[in-house]
């Protein structure tokens, strides 16, 4: 899967209101938790608004 594919699948599951880990977002996407964390931080950093605790 592209990077900005993975970014959008990012926001869209986030969107839904679910309460999600960046394992099991990890998991679903075949990438490492850390990849989730750095997407969800370059997400953040163009404008997009995420809730959450890391």
């Amino acid at each position: 899967m592209r990077r900005a594919d993975r970014l959008f699948q990012i926001v869209q599951h986030l969107r839904g209101g679910r309460l999600v880990t960046a394992q099991k977002l990890g998991t679903w996407l075949e990438v490492s938790e850390r990849t989730i964390y750095r997407d969800i931080a370059d997400l953040q950093s163009t404008g997009v608004p995420i809730d959450g605790e890391a």
